[in-house]
């Protein structure tokens, strides 16, 4: 079972290169983020063209993440429990072929002196408990997304730089251990223990031919999941497209 995450970082204005990579990469599952469009105005036809089933939580311009797979999901959840005022799109999840799948859009959190930033140790928080909730379940368990967390300081070409940011700050680091702690696993870090990778580059400076990038989209599997992980990697190619995401694809490979 082949699953894909991918900010896309708008699905319309990238729509082209989106179908270019689901064809050639042909996951069983999608997981997008940034969609950037309400609901109704996802390029579903394009997208289903292509043999994939849709599930979408869109908002206007921002956030907004989808779900698409080859199999129909079921018993579909659109929202992150445990702030029901919350109305920002960052969350999806379902079944699929017996493995529980969600897509998520974990807040940034920048400027650090604002709101942004407790919510987004709330929204962390959030997912820590629904986490637990799904591995009481017993299933297989696969969270995937953009997480907006640099885990370590392998995981950024700047760590003194980046020391201060909503991203690497400890808080939010500790927060994001507290959810591994819970029996996750970093489906990237179990396979490369010594590689330095990353999974996004700015559009500034030079980043990307400079390769100074930050390493925030992850998957973390249940021990179920865990336990039939058979390859995890990074596909930069769609980073150096004209008019590229400035994040790539993770691809995560599962035994059947």
């Amino acid at each position: 079972m082949k699953i894909a995450t991918w900010n896309v970082n708008s699905v319309k204005a990238r729509l082209p290169l989106v179908t270019d990579w689901l064809r050639a990469a042909s996951p069983d599952v999608a997981l997008f983020q940034e969609v950037k469009c309400e609901t109704d105005a996802f390029p579903r036809a394009a997208i289903e063209d292509l043999g994939y089933h849709v599930e979408v939580v869109g908002q206007k311009s921002y956030n907004g993440v989808a779900l698409l797979s080859k199999t129909p999901a079921s018993d579909v959840l659109r929202r992150l429990p445990g702030e029901p005022e919350d109305e920002q799109a960052r969350y999806v999840e379902a079944t699929v072929n017996g493995v529980r799948i969600a897509s998520l859009y974990l807040p940034n959190g920048n400027p650090v002196g604002t709101e942004k930033y407790p919510y987004k140790l709330r929204w962390m928080d959030r997912l820590t408990a629904h986490a637990r909730g799904l591995l009481d379940r017993g299933v297989p368990l696969v969270l995937g997304g953009d997480y907006n967390i640099i885990p370590e300081a392998r995981d950024v070409y700047d760590p003194v730089g980046w020391s201060q940011d909503a991203l690497f700050r400890l808080e939010s680091r500790q927060k994001f251990r507290t959810l591994l702690n819970l029996g996750l696993t970093d489906a990237y870090r179990a396979l490369h223990d010594d590689a330095r990778a990353y999974t996004f580059w700015d559009y500034q400076a030079g980043s990307w031919p400079r390769d100074l990038g930050l390493r925030i989209d992850h998957f973390l599997l249940s021990p179920q999941a865990a336990d039939r992980l058979v390859g995890c990697t990074i596909d930069r190619r769609p980073r150096g497209a004209e008019k590229a995401s400035d994040h790539t694809p993770v691809v995560l490979e599962l035994a059947d």
